[in-house]
């Protein structure tokens, strides 16, 4: 399975709770922390709920 690398690129204060939950889930608490995940749907979904927040890099 191919896997993907998440970082926070932006902060979570003022977004709302579901957002700061999916961060979160991902494993991101601070900015220009980098998170290694598989490339499933449904961590593909995660990401695109936070697309502003984040980037995503192939590994």
């Amino acid at each position: 399975m191919a896997k993907i690398k998440v970082t926070q690129v932006k902060s979570n204060i003022k977004r709302p709770e579901d957002q700061k939950r999916t961060l979160a889930a991902l494993g991101l608490h601070k900015i220009g922390q980098v998170v290694e995940h598989e490339d499933t749907a449904t961590i593909m979904g995660m990401v695109n709920k936070i697309k502003h927040l984040v980037t995503v890099q192939n590994v």
